[in-house]
């Protein structure tokens, strides 16, 4: 890895001569820090705002630090408001803290309207704060991955050979889909991605938020709200809600460089960020994050244990041999093998190669001083591109190959480009005593398709191109909101009432853009009498029937009530009423609140109703895959609710899902700096939208729907399954001042749901069928939804720091997964992967003032996942064609559902400030 960091030396050398320079206009400030009983106060710790150059009080309260003549001072302690004084000047400087008990925990917004945040351990709700701290504390460098390992109820892994699903990961929580979680930016809704999963990963059929193209340097904090919140923040909301809070500080310049690979030597990443806050006088700021990131792609295969290669048919023998002629063919193929070189390691199974640039801005300004009157803008440009490998075509399945182009066969690359833009605006100030806030926020995200190393198989023999364009997925979304929130504290009988109500207007539109002709034309070309494969493999282009643009509008208001009925007692009540311009109305409501039964002591809870609206995606996608199931190889259609195809199974427009939460927690604060939640909860979603499974045309109604189509199979998007989620959170933390120099945070975090499908919504058409009854929503999708991901996750971490130095310590344990095939007859192939520890380590410390450095190991003990099971017979030795997997052939040894399988990975990190 030598060469992975020599060329950040001459960066960070530079950075740091600017630093000393810097440093050099430097004053001695003293002083004593006291609580607010005028006692010396030990441990606090004082920091020049805007850089790492800091110290801790002695035993008597006493500071003393070189810091800049303008510098402004941060002094904070557990359980004291922290106090931000600029020096002006003064060399002595004394601090009186006051007590704060909200100070153990952050305070939050989200899942409350309130004029004020509340302490986490304070709210009428669950919500995990994840600061940026935290974020920056490990390698992970995706915002997926960062909140796997820190939030227990939150679940995402890099997928593989998913077609885009192997670049925009899908992520879920408490046990449900990608698109029951609403994300939001500063409070304001992210749009979603323009993908949507129809492979064989967790979420299939859905569609996410694309959280990765946010930099992690542009982020302050993450508000995870555990809670159904669709009655305050309309549709998706029905697991909870993610709002991600950009930095908005202007303590100046911070630039980190991190590199790393994994133990295998593959893996290699090299990323760069840049955090800049600037102050526009007394009147705003401006911050600008940045983020560059390349990392190599991660290969776990397994050599390809396909008896033949070159002879034969699809890798098997053909049939009628006797023994000694498959030996006899065996011993052949293995010649040919050996002369041509074939590497039986023929696809890549792990993670693909990723390039990323990202640019974000968050600012404001005050438009009218003494009045209130703030404009602010927020925007973000990323781009993401990828390569993947599909499945290898072995030399010997004639027909999607084509020897004169790939004599040893060849293994098609889908490679992508992800395009994302945002921009929210806005102006906020006072109306009539109430805070007023109106914004319109915009966003886009584009998929693009290209796939080289491949060929069209059914186009004449020596004359199909390699590299097609394959299409465009494109989804934008705008939405105007208008809100209004007062508080009064002078309400009869109450002790407080926050009165919140507004409205939004939303746009969405989704398109498909059409590939090249090669990518997805049906030529002539007949190989033994089959028709040869058509479109690129890999990845068939979108046909100019499958181009589409859609669009759809939705008109939503809402009311917010939250009061402090009495000093122990805290009641919220919300409702929205929403039309949309596709499927019609919805109307939410939620009740939820706090009783303190002690003084550190309080139960709460929540019961309401949400929803979630079909997504553009789910209701006009449609196009032709090539997919694997139950050990064959498929071309698959993809139709949409309005496609006759669709309407022949007896399937209608697809309607919004509809949900029911409660929940019933306790929070305590015990021995002053310990903190507990405890949660329970239960989600039950009617009319859930699913991604059928496989029509065969084996079947003869199916056939009959097919006609001449050049398909095997079908499917379509329905509200197939009604289904109840159960589930408990549990979150306890201690922040320990153990001296003047050493600190030590400790967390225990747990998650524990399960997920039943409890009924089936068909149709006459299906009903009547009884081979078809168990295919709308098969054993394998059932398996997915309901095991597919780990229904258990346990985080323990420990936080010490002494002095310059800091180690962190974590370790996560991913629950047990199942997996089971589509049909019965193959059900010895079913398997339960056992759960798994997975332990990160780092060390760092703050060089000089301005430089700081951390290295360690994510994944420190190398686990892997269960390998998947494999036939003993299933060899390179094998007379025999194995049926238990014939399209794994050994290459895939893991499923990729729990934490992926990179294995260990080690990287170091530099960080500069100025």
């Amino acid at each position: 890895m030598k060469h992975l960091f020599s060329p950040r030396l001459g960066l960070v050398t530079a950075l740091s001569l600017t630093s000393f320079a810097a440093v050099a206009q430097t004053i001695s400030v003293s002083g004593r820090v006291t609580n607010a009983a005028g006692e010396g106060q030990p441990g606090v710790t004082v920091l020049e705002r805007g850089t790492s150059n800091g110290t801790s009080t002695d035993a008597d309260g006493r500071y003393r630090l070189e810091v800049a003549p303008t510098a402004t001072l941060v002094f904070s302690a557990i359980g004291a408001a922290t106090q931000q004084l600029p020096l002006s000047g003064r060399t002595s400087l004394d601090v009186r803290l006051q007590d704060n008990e909200t100070a153990l925990n952050e305070v939050v917004v989200t899942g409350s309207r309130a004029t004020e945040g509340r302490s986490n351990i304070l709210t009428t709700s669950p919500v995990d704060v994840i600061a940026a701290r935290e974020i920056r504390a490990y390698a992970q460098t995706d915002v997926t991955q960062i909140l796997t390992y820190i939030a227990p109820s939150f679940q995402s892994s890099r997928q593989t050979v998913t077609d885009g699903t192997d670049f925009v990961d899908p992520a879920t929580l408490r046990g449900l889909g990608p698109d029951q979680v609403l994300v939001l930016v500063n409070g304001k809704r992210r749009h979603t991605s323009a993908l949507v999963n129809i492979n064989g990963t967790p979420g299939r059929g859905s569609v996410g938020t694309d959280m990765n193209v946010i930099p992690p340097a542009a982020i302050k904090r993450i508000e995870v709200l555990r809670e159904g919140a669709a009655a305050q923040y309309g549709s998706d909301a029905i697991a909870g809600v993610i709002n991600i809070q950009l930095k908005d500080d202007t303590t100046g310049v911070n630039v980190s460089s991190t590199v790393g690979q994994t133990v295998e030597g593959d893996g290699e990443l090299v990323q760069a960020d840049a955090n800049a806050g600037f102050g526009l006088g007394r009147r705003g700021f401006v911050n600008v994050s940045g983020q560059f990131s390349n990392r190599s792609y991660v290969d776990r295969s397994r050599p390809d244990t396909a008896p033949l290669i070159y002879l034969g048919s699809n890798g098997n023998y053909p049939g009628g041999l006797s023994d000694q002629q498959k030996r006899d063919l065996k011993a052949q193929d293995d010649a040919l093998v050996a002369e041509r070189g074939y590497n039986r390691r023929n696809i890549r199974v792990g993670s693909s190669d990723v390039r990323t640039y990202g640019g974000f801005l968050n600012a404001a300004y005050d438009l009218a001083p003494g009045l209130g009157l703030e404009a602010y803008v927020t925007g973000g440009l990323t781009r993401r591109t990828g390569r993947a490998g599909a499945l290898y075509r072995l030399p010997n399945q004639a027909t999607q190959s084509d020897l004169t182009i790939y004599p040893n066969g060849y293994l098609p690359f889908i490679n992508s480009t992800v395009d994302d833009a945002s921009l929210i605006t806005g102006v906020r100030g006072q109306v009539l005593g109430f805070a007023a806030d109106l914004s319109n926020t915009y966003g886009r995200n584009s998929l693009r398709y290209d796939v080289t190393n491949s060929l069209n198989a059914s186009l004449p023999q020596g004359t199909s191109p390699r590299e097609f364009y394959a299409g465009t997925l494109i989804f934008q979304q705008n939405t105007v909101n208008l809100g209004f929130s007062r508080k009064f504290t002078s309400v009869p009988v109450l002790s407080t009432l926050n009165v919140a109500f507004g409205g939004e207007f939303r746009a969405d539109m989704f398109e498909i853009e059409a590939g090249e002709e090669g990518s997805y034309l049906a030529g002539t070309r007949t190989v033994n009498g089959a028709r040869a494969a058509f479109g690129a493999q890999g990845f068939p282009g979108y046909k100019p029937q499958d181009a589409a643009s859609h669009t759809r509008t939705n008109v939503a208001g809402y009311v917010d009530l939250e009061s402090d009925i009495t000093e122990k007692l805290l009641v919220s009540v919300a409702g929205r009423a929403e039309r949309y311009s596709d499927f019609g109305n919805n109307v939410s409501g939620k009740v939820a609140a706090r009783y303190s039964i002690l003084p550190d002591v309080a139960v709460r809870g929540n019961l309401g109703n949400g929803f979630r609206a079909p997504s553009l995606q789910q209701r006009y996608f449609t196009n032709s895959s090539t997919q694997f199931t139950s050990g064959e190889l498929r071309e698959v259609l993809t139709t949409n609710n309005d496609d006759p195809l669709t309407r022949a199974f007896g399937i209608g427009s697809l309607k919004q899902e509809k949900s029911k939460n409660y929940s019933l927690g306790l929070t305590a604060r015990v021995l002053r700096t310990i903190t507990l939640t405890v949660d329970a909860y239960q989600i039950d979603i009617k009319d859930r939208i699913v991604l059928s499974s496989q029509f065969n045309r084996s079947n003869a109604a199916v056939n009959q729907i097919l006609g001449t189509l050049p398909v095997q199979g079908i499917q379509f998007f329905a509200n197939a399954v009604n289904t109840r989620t159960r589930g408990l959170d549990i979150v306890a933390a201690e922040r320990l001042q153990l001296g003047p120099d050493s600190r030590l945070t400790l967390t225990a975090a747990a998650n524990f749901n399960e997920t039943k499908v409890r009924s089936f919504n068909s149709s006459p058409f299906i009903d009547a069928n009884p081979s078809l009854q168990n295919t709308l929503f098969d054993r394998a999708q059932r398996a997915r939804l309901e095991n597919g991901q780990p229904r258990s996750k346990i985080n323990l971490s420990a936080d010490y720091g002494y002095k310059i130095f800091s180690v962190n310590l974590r370790t996560v344990r991913f629950g047990e997964i199942q997996t089971k095939d589509a049909n019965p007859d193959r059900s010895f192939i079913d398997q339960t992967f056992a759960a798994k520890w997975v332990t990160d380590l780092v060390l760092s410390a703050q060089v000089i003032k301005n430089v700081g450095v951390s290295i360690g190991v994510n994944n420190l003990f190398n686990i892997y996942p269960d390998r998947l099971y494999q036939d003993p017979n299933n060899n390179e030795q094998s007379l025999t064609y194995s049926t238990l997997d014939a399209t794994n052939r050994g290459r895939f040894p893991y499923s990729s559902n729990q934490f992926g399988y990179s294995g260990a990975f080690y990287f170091g990190r530099v960080n500069v400030s100025f």
